[in-house]
Formats: structure tokens, C-alpha cells, sequence
């Protein structure tokens, strides 16, 4: 399914090819709540970063979070990298380069009318900050971390893949 994108203040276009469309992983983390997360919560999807084109290159820029240990190691920055409109601060996608054929769009800065998914997976939820309410539907499945199921494997179990 050919995603298009945009950041709010339009600087920002880009187009993607993904096979996980469906919004369906709310994480709760807390780089994702703080950096993206305006309900408390960030969605991403997967799409083919070789199939990635975009306009407005010279509006984006990156950030790697800082991944802070509460068990006293030290803090490392996160090789992933968060792209962002630095006009409008939209969050647009991340890349990493630990799984470099792929890309994770926000659903917020998806303008494709996206399928409503059956069963969502909220994730992350030991990080939710405490005024967050997580709307859990009887079908969806909630872990204090990351499940062991990621985005190809979920649209795989519910036939929801597409070309």
C-alpha cells in the first residue's frame, strides 16, 4: 500500500511502500510519549525504506534519544533516529540503523486513510505516565514491555498484509 505523508506545516512531504499498514501498536515508552506521544502514546507502521521518497529534505532534521537506565549503568544514545520537521516539529518516521530495510512512519503524519485495525497492542505500558488511561478494547492485547509479536508477524496472524 503506497503511504503519503506530511509534516503539519506541509514542508515535509513523503511517499512509502508498506505491507503493515494497519495503526495498531500504541507505545506508551517514554521517548515515544515525549517526543510524539500527545495522547500518551506514539503509532508507528512499517513500510521499505528503499521505496522511501520524500520532498523538503532541507525542513528535516534527526534526533536519538538518550536511553537512561535506572539500574545504574550509564546512558547511551539510541542508534535509531527520529526524523522530524524542523519548521513545525512533526514527527514523520524512524529509521534504524540496526534493521536498515525498514522505516516506521507515524501514523499522525500518514494523510493516507489508514484501515481501522481489528485488535490493537498497547505496549510499553510499566513506562505510561500515571494521567494516562489507556482505552483497551476486548480484542487487544496489553504488555507492561515489548511483546514478542511485532508488526509483520500481527498483520501475518490476522491475514492483513498487503502488496
Amino acid at each position: 500500500m503506497l503511504l503519503e505523508g506530511s509534516c503539519h506545516c506541509r514542508a515535509v512531504t513523503f511517499r512509502v511502500q508498506s505491507r503493515h499498514p494497519y495503526p495498531f501498536n500504541l507505545c506508551y515508552c517514554s521517548i515515544c510519549r515525549k517526543t510524539a506521544g500527545a495522547g500518551g502514546y506514539a503509532i508507528n507502521l512499517s513500510a521499505a525504506f528503499d521505496t522511501l521518497e520524500v520532498d523538503g529534505t532541507e525542513h528535516i532534521a534527526v534526533y536519538q534519544a538518550i536511553m537512561r537506565h535506572d539500574d545504574g549503568r550509564a546512558d547511551e544514545q539510541s542508534p535509531a533516529e527520529r526524523r522530524f520537521c524542523k519548521i513545525c516539529g512533526s514527527q514523520l518516521w524512524l529509521w534504524d540503523p540496526r534493521w536498515p530495510d525498514l522505516m516506521h512512519p507515524h501514523a499522525s503524519a500518514i494523510d493516507t486513510p489508514l484501515p481501522p485495525p481489528p485488535e490493537r497492542t498497547h505496549l510499553m505500558l510499566g513506562s505510561k505516565s500515571d494521567w494516562v488511561e489507556p482505552a483497551c478494547g476486548p480484542h487487544d492485547l496489553s504488555f507492561d514491555q515489548y511483546p514478542e509479536e511485532g508488526i509483520a508477524d500481527w498483520h501475518r496472524r490476522l491475514g492483513l498484509e498487503t502488496d
